[in-house]
């Protein structure tokens, strides 16, 4: 009898050679996407002035005037205000943790993706440098000339007008890494990467455990995390070339050679001058490497615990009063509707960040409207807000919103059927936060002026990177009469929820809309399934942020009492697919707080020990969730019925308001 197919297939290993090859295919492509500039001599002719240009390099790294005019030609010709130098011998290990991370194929059009770079030189318009902040010679304002410069004087001795300079600043490659990063949010359709032939990176040396510690936290990545994650890899590896015969050999094989296998061969300018040794020792190079990062992680979280001691004072003062003062009395009635039907549906400590306190979410027996009883007071909403979208908490909800380029071009496509073929004139985006989606929309609508409103002063930062024109702080009711009729387009995405008084947000969107202007809206389905399967662990209850939660229905009657005709309704496109990865995450903190948040007491031994296991146990459950998610959200947009709904309506008629 003829034995089946696969028979005898092990089914890890196979899975892994799986992913180890479309790894493999995937960085060979992208290595071989990546541009090259020319060998050029300086003194050859259609070259650009080097004026207005700075090339930062890291120590040690030196760049010859035709790199420099050779890139600076390049950044020209392509329309590029940053452009990462790639040494065309860069480290194998390097390059691969590079091309991991970012797709050069799609880099410049991403508007929201990070700035990625090796950290050897990167060439910088000056106007961007200045926008961001930085002196031109990439130190931040008010720092040390470089060796030899004077404020404002002349270049030093043999150095290009705008070039590199002899004995100028340099910095390390985490520094540079991170700078990378923040310009590209000052170019955000601007910035690239190029393979530079004539820059070298030197011999290449294994990274020190702090060095690669410092690297990942420029690129935005979680050392601890990811050493633990190569770590249980290369157990696993190990594993299965033991357990799983041929099969485990194959897998464990192709790790091995993988750096050869995407970078060796013909076709790429990048040629790493440590391939064969990074190939040949590639196990235990990344044994090494993986416990250097850990123990290095685990030494600098410990000598950086006292970063945060001001912060703990200062909540520490603040909590010495206690939470009641945060919660206005407990009202009677439903703030939309009036009626006296109350009941509770959700009553919840803060699971976001862990915050002492309690909060209740009541419905209302007649309009379904959901809203927090007690609500919280303006000093509250200060207090809870802290350190989520911004200090502590910012980069981690930078990076969350960066990831939302699809949603965002999704809501800005809804208006394609109902404005001009050119797009509005104007759109005014309220609760824009840092402007993420008015930064995506421009793909969209690359002719429209947008302009954003929010609480925070990361709407100033927006118009300091160019995500909008005109940035306004403040609450949106105070504009209303400063801004009457100046807008084509208001938006409030994920807003209203957010908010004191909802009513009295839309009746400053009616004043602010000209006649005929449309106003985009969403929010959070308190009708959704998932709300009353998962009950308090539904993360779109958002405790304490979100006092409101409206049902559609009542969206539309508030919006026909303003003169508003609703031209279009989405629920399974508005889905956001995290309601199951959500609960676990909800769940998980609850189970095991953060043990370094600065508003609770300090965490004794034990306590870390219970968080670290906790999250340990968590992450096969998170993999579990996001694969429920993927169902749930093919699910939802098929059957229009997904935890969230977009709304679209014109402004008619005067309207009667409230």
């Amino acid at each position: 009898m003829t034995p089946p197919a696969f028979h005898g297939v092990r089914w890890t290993s196979a899975l892994l050679l799986a992913a180890l090859g479309a790894g493999t295919v995937r960085a060979r492509r992208r290595v071989r996407a990546i541009p090259v500039l020319p060998v050029t001599p300086p003194g050859s002719a259609g070259l650009p002035r080097a004026a207005g240009w700075r090339l930062l390099t890291a120590r040690g790294v030196e760049a010859d005037a035709g790199t420099f005019l050779a890139a600076c030609a390049h950044a020209e010709r392509e329309g590029l205000r940053v452009l990462d130098l790639l040494p065309g011998d860069l480290a194998a290990e390097r390059l691969l943790g590079l091309v991991r991370l970012v797709d050069p194929a799609g880099y410049r059009e991403d508007r929201l993706g990070e700035g990625r770079g090796a950290g050897y030189a990167v060439l910088v318009a000056e106007e961007v440098l200045a926008r961001a902040g930085l002196e031109p010679d990439g130190a931040e304002p008010g720092g040390p000339e470089p060796d030899g410069a004077e404020p404002g004087g002349p270049e030093p001795d043999g150095a290009e007008p705008g070039g590199p300079r002899p004995g100028g600043a340099r910095h390390d490659p985490a520094e540079l890494i991170a700078l990378v990063r923040r310009l590209k949010e000052y170019a955000a359709d601007a910035t690239g990467l190029v393979v530079a032939p004539g820059l070298s990176a030197g011999l290449p040396a294994e990274p020190t455990g702090p060095a690669r510690v410092a690297e990942m936290r420029a690129q935005g990545l979680p050392p601890g995390a990811l050493a633990a994650a190569q770590l249980g890899g290369l157990a696993l590896l190990a594993g299965v070339a033991a357990r799983q015969g041929r099969w485990g050999a194959a897998a464990a094989g192709l790790y091995w050679l993988q750096p050869y296998l995407a970078l060796g061969g013909p076709g790429s300018a990048l040629r790493p001058a440590d391939l064969a040794g990074a190939t040949a020792a590639r196990p235990v190079r990344s044994l090494r490497a993986a416990v250097r990062t850990a123990t290095a992680s685990t030494r600098t979280a410990a000598r950086t615990e006292g970063d945060d001691a001001a912060r703990a004072a200062a909540y520490r003062a603040e909590l010495a009063a206690g939470t009641d003062r945060f919660l206005e009395p407990r009202r009677q009635d439903c703030p939309w509707c009036g009626s006296l039907r109350l009941s509770v549906r959700v009553r919840v400590p803060d699971l976001l960040q862990g915050k002492p306190g309690r909060f209740t979410l009541e419905q209302c027996g007649d309009c379904r409207h959901v809203f927090q009883n007690p609500r919280l007071t303006p000093e509250g909403l200060d207090f809870y807000y802290r350190d989520f979208y911004d200090g502590r908490g910012g980069e981690g909800a930078g990076a969350v919103f960066g990831r939302l380029g699809a949603a965002y071009r999704a809501r800005a496509e809804m208006l394609g059927p109902h404005t001009r073929v050119s797009g509005p004139d104007s759109w005014l985006d309220v609760g824009t936060g840092h402007s993420h989606f008015c930064n995506a929309a421009r793909t969209v609508w690359p002719r429209t002026r947008f302009d954003g409103l929010d609480m925070g002063d990361g709407v100033r930062g927006a118009e300091r990177r160019g995500w909008v024109e005109s940035g306004f702080q403040g609450q949106f009711p105070e504009f209303a009469d400063k801004l009457a009729g100046r807008y084509e387009v208001v938006s409030m995405y994920h807003y209203l929820e957010h908010t004191r008084d909802p009513l009295a947000e839309l009746d400053a969107a009616a004043a602010v809309l000209a006649p005929g202007g449309l106003l985009a809206i969403e929010l959070p389905d308190p009708e959704s399934r998932m709300a009353r399967l998962l009950g308090p662990a539904w993360l779109p209850w958002f405790q304490p942020q979100h006092q409101h939660l409206i049902p559609a229905a009542n969206l539309r009657e508030a919006l026909a009492d303003r003169g508003f005709t609703v031209l279009a309704e989405e629920h399974g496109p508005a889905h956001q697919g995290n309601d199951f990865v959500g609960a676990v995450a909800l769940t998980a903190t609850r189970l095991a707080p953060d043990p370094d948040r600065p508003w609770a007491p300090p965490a004794t031994p034990r306590q870390r020990a219970a968080a670290q296991a906790v999250r340990a146990a968590a992450l096969p459950v998170f993999a579990g969730a996001a694969v429920l998610d993927a169902v749930r959200t093919v699910a939802a947009r098929r059957t229009d019925g997904g935890n969230a709904y977009r709304m679209l309506a014109r402004r008619t008629s005067a309207g009667a308001g409230r």
